[in-house]
């Protein structure tokens, strides 16, 4: 495989992705040794050249000899690109690209809410994505629309809630952004879509790890005391996880109180509807 020597990958030394495909390709032979630096240890002579604002939104390839830059999914691109040439002249093209640039932004501005990590006030060079309140909503949206079909689909295995339909999931989704939203009203607009952010996070990996019961329902006659199991550890995980989250924006410990009383008057009405 071909080394594109002499290029460094700028990346966030907080976001595991970012960790694990960067090292990636250094261990794949498609960059050298020193083809990766956090983004935090930038020197000064490099932020003379360096875009640091769009660089922590766009992962930023630097030529060592030629001191110069480019970001995003070019960046990638011209990576793969030279091990694999065809590689690079398909995602050039102007509706693959298109697509992969939106893609990638939509990773990229929601990274901290899908993987968040604690903010280090001590580091002055940090990398963090601006707020971007269209990919943030998208995401929301998105997380939302994936938890509503697998709760869908997942509830016809319990036999004690009335029959799921599409427009109760959503109440049940959207209800969740509501309720605890009421309870931050007194923070400002960023602060609260980070928040939703995290919280449908939650419920997607909440959905995710429904999936694998969900699965083997379909295929096998697993026992209703087994998946009420699953779904009971699940709940439970996502608890944790979201308490977790909740500690990493230095939000009130209440918003994990609320979380629970929300499932608890959501399963109640559900259970009055027989």
């Amino acid at each position: 495989m071909k080394t594109l020597a002499k290029q460094t990958l700028l990346y966030d030394e907080d976001c595991p992705l970012c960790r694990v495909y960067t090292s990636g390709f250094i261990k794949a032979g498609m960059l050298d040794e020193n083809g990766k630096k956090p983004y935090c240890q930038l020197s000064d002579e490099e932020q003379n050249f360096i875009d640091v604002k769009r660089a922590s939104n766009e992962i930023a390839l630097v030529d060592n000899e030629n001191k110069t830059v480019i970001y995003g999914i070019d960046s990638l691109l011209k990576v793969i690109g030279f091990s694999f040439p065809w590689m690079e002249k398909i995602g050039n093209l102007k509706p693959i690209k298109f697509f992969l640039k939106k893609l990638y932004s939509f990773i990229s501005y929601n990274r901290k809410v899908i993987i968040p990590s604690k903010i280090k006030k001590e580091i002055k060079l940090q990398c963090v994505p601006d707020f971007n309140f269209k990919y943030r909503i998208l995401y929301i949206l998105f997380a939302a629309t994936i938890t509503t079909f697998v709760l869908y689909e997942f509830s016809d295995f319990i036999s004690i809630l009335p029959k799921s339909t599409i427009i109760r999931e959503v109440f049940l989704a959207l209800g969740q952004i509501v309720f605890q939203g009421l309870f931050m009203i007194k923070f400002d607009k960023k602060t609260i879509l980070n928040y939703i952010g995290n919280l449908m996070t939650v419920s997607l990996m909440g959905s995710l790890l429904l999936l694998p019961i969900l699965i083997l329902n379909l295929i096998l006659n697993i026992p209703e005391l087994i998946t009420l199991g699953w779904f009971g550890i699940t709940v439970l995980l996502m608890l944790i996880e979201h308490s977790r989250r909740v500690k990493l924006l230095e939000l009130p410990f209440y918003l994990s109180i609320t979380w629970v009383i929300y499932r608890i008057i959501a399963l109640t009405i559900i259970l009055n509807l027989n």
